[in-house]
């Protein structure tokens, strides 16, 4: 599986976390690594907003 987004790509999470609605670093994101699939077959990807910084599957990000 090829990757959809690229890196300095910014992006938001599908489904915004507990954590991630109470501070304002939540909202966007930019991919600063592309990763390999997963034992799925799907691929990841490290995101940074501000000093936050997570690894996230494809299907758990969007376009920006």
């Amino acid at each position: 599986m090829t990757h959809k987004f690229k890196v300095r790509q910014m992006v938001r999470l599908a489904q915004p976390g507990f954590s991630d609605t109470r501070t304002n670093s939540g909202n966007v994101y930019e991919v600063v690594r592309l990763m390999p699939a997963d034992q799925t077959g799907e691929v990841s990807y490290r995101i940074k907003s501000g000093m936050t910084e997570k690894a996230v599957r494809e299907g758990e990000i969007r376009s920006a």
